[in-house]
């Protein structure tokens, strides 16, 4: 019989992106594999109907940090392995091996770009999470590489499982969706949390350095919430003209990708850098940074910048604009590139890898 998988679910129905993706996207993969049983931990569930009754919800309703304490001991009740994907502390109390995945050290990486309060407290958690995992699921080489360099003991635990663009993306199209976002030109699109690593300020006044025939005839849009240390980016965009749309929903993004000119992402340190996916899915030629996974995930089909040098951008953002055959080349390089990553492979090496640490419960 399959043994029992617990896995951390708080971010299907909490995080809009980023872990949230990850975690819905998982659990709709491992649902499209055979047999399996799973127990997901939440405080809310994620209403999604491919979860059929292999899935039981265990609802939690405590705050932080009792939830780890409580959800740990529910899985060592009722689960063989744990898959911990929002926090390093769940690994502290976990009775069952442990697989807490490894998204990032940006806290360790990127100091200074780093939100202080969620920075403190991965740093204060992580060393005893890694001495009590089973596995340490990361989700590129370049995190495996950052975690080993900074935490070596960890390296015989560290394994890749990459990350995927939802299929949707590969069949979006623009429709209306720019025109009622106010694109009613030809546009650049950056997407991500308005926030200092995603180097937005720097990407504005790259766009800023642009002849000006080019910004007269073409429209800068940035899509995502507002974060922290954002005032910056909140004056430059204005003072560049650029659209700020908010947050937007899956549907939204993939039509906007989709009918982009170009898409910027010119992030200082990325774990993944899952939009760059998502946005070759859709069919956009791609500019991003030289710098941490993202050369790792772009591969050949994409423009490579360093992301700390604006004037490199600019250049990079003018010959995607002018240029079309580079920008239809990126394109086709990009819809091939983004093919070789699914989710199934995602769910079925994740759940290989937490079949083989149940095993290893005495």
């Amino acid at each position: 019989m399959h043994p029992v998988i617990a896995i951390d679910a708080r971010a299907a129905a909490e995080v809009p992106a980023g872990r949230g993706r990850y975690v819905r996207e998982l659990l709709r993969g491992l649902a499209r594999l055979d047999g399996g049983r799973y127990l997901l931990l939440a405080r809310t569930p994620w209403e999604e109907p491919a979860l059929d009754g292999r899935f039981r919800w265990r609802l939690i309703g405590l705050p932080d940090p009792l939830w780890h304490v409580a959800a740990a001991a529910h899985a060592g009740r009722a689960a063989d392995a744990l898959l911990s994907t929002n926090s390093y502390l769940t690994a502290w109390f976990s009775p069952i091996p442990t697989a807490p995945v490894v998204f990032d050290l940006v806290p360790f990486v990127d100091r200074a770009n780093a939100q202080s309060r969620a920075a403190r407290i991965e740093r204060a958690t992580i060393r005893p999470a890694l001495a009590r995992a089973a596995a340490l699921p990361c989700i590129s080489e370049a995190t495996r590489q950052d975690l080993v360099r900074r935490f070596p003991r960890a390296r015989a635990k560290a394994s890749v499982i990459p990350l995927a663009a939802d299929e949707a993306f590969a069949h979006a199209v623009a429709g209306d969706v720019p025109a009622r976002h106010g694109l009613d030109r030809p546009y650049v699109l950056a997407v991500g949390t308005l926030e200092p690593r995603k180097n937005l300020e720097r990407l504005v006044a790259a766009w800023a350095r642009l002849p000006a025939t080019l910004r007269e005839t073409h429209q800068l849009a940035l899509v995502g919430p507002r974060g922290w240390s954002d005032e910056p980016i909140l004056r430059a965009a204005a003072e560049a003209g650029a659209q700020l749309l908010g947050r937007v929903d899956d549907g939204e993004l993939a039509a906007l990708y989709a009918g982009c000119t170009a898409f910027a992402y010119p992030s200082l340190y990325e774990g993944f850098g899952l939009p760059v996916l998502e946005a070759m899915s859709a069919g956009a030629p791609v500019l991003t940074s030289n710098a941490s996974s993202l050369p790792e995930v772009a591969g050949d089909a994409a423009l490579l910048v360093d992301p700390r040098d604006t004037d490199a951008i600019a250049a990079a953002l003018q010959r995607l604009l002018e240029d079309t055959a580079l920008a239809a080349e990126l394109r086709a390089r990009g819809r091939e590139r983004a093919a070789a990553f699914s989710w199934d492979r995602t769910a079925r090496e994740t759940r290989a890898l937490l079949y083989d640490i149940a095993r290893t419960r005495s």
